[in-house]
């Protein structure tokens, strides 16, 4: 039986952004994904639309599946996400592999976050790309992500979840990987907090920017599949 593996999405997407990902990895595991609550349009509830919850949510999909054990990899966000699941139920998570995931959270990294999660902003500076998120979240409206999205920044800012000594403390083979090009997550800050774990693995992808789409698939698979194996 192939082992199993869920896929976890990034902020603004939702599990449509996990695709490509799951068809190149399909022959190898049973493949699993969702969307975040408040994401690709599940209904957006404020009181939880944070990163405790969306952790929460990772548990609840594990658990409402009947997985007993489970690789995981999260983009940005669905790393994070990931993390703090498995500071609670690491058992029932094998393996985590993240991708441009932010672990710096504090005010002088925020505003760079924050700066565009305005749908005013947004649609002038990028007005394709906001059109794409109100398509893709529809019925929620635009300005309620946004504005979502920018208060579980802040709450990450006041107060991150995944402190160095918390990560230290997480006994679970977790593979951190960063895009060269990428500004949101930091090769430095991830090469840096991926330190903290105790079998924590580093790696830079070379000539790779933040978004998801511009990584190479291939070279991403196979990373996935040589941690998920050793």
């Amino acid at each position: 039986m192939k082992p199993n593996l869920l896929l976890l999405h990034g902020a603004l997407a939702s599990e449509a952004q996990l695709k490509p990902l799951a068809r190149e990895l399909g022959a190898f595991y049973r493949v699993h994904t969702f969307s975040f609550s408040g994401h690709g349009g599940r209904p957006l509830v404020p009181a939880e639309f944070d990163m405790q919850h969306f952790a929460q949510e990772v548990l609840e999909f594990i658990q409402d599946r009947d997985l007993p054990f489970v690789h995981v990899f999260g983009y940005s966000m669905g790393g994070y996400a990931a993390l703090v699941a498995a500071l609670s139920a690491a058992g029932r998570i094998k393996t985590i592999t993240t991708l441009g995931t932010k672990f710096d959270w504090n005010a002088a990294t925020i505003s760079a976050e924050t700066r565009m999660l305005d749908a005013a902003t947004m649609r002038e500076k990028v007005p394709q790309f906001a059109t794409h998120l109100e398509q893709l979240h529809t019925p929620t409206p635009l300005p309620e992500l946004l504005a979502a999205t920018s208060a579980m920044v802040q709450a990450l800012s006041n107060a991150p979840l995944l402190t160095p000594e918390k990560l230290a403390s997480l006994p679970i083979p977790v593979q951190v990987l960063v895009g060269e090009l990428d500004k949101t997550a930091g090769v430095d800050a991830s090469q840096e907090y991926a330190g903290y774990l105790p079998r924590g693995t580093f790696e830079t992808i070379m000539n790779t920017p933040h978004p998801l789409e511009r990584v190479n698939p291939d070279l991403l698979a196979s990373r996935i599949i040589r941690f998920s194996e050793e």
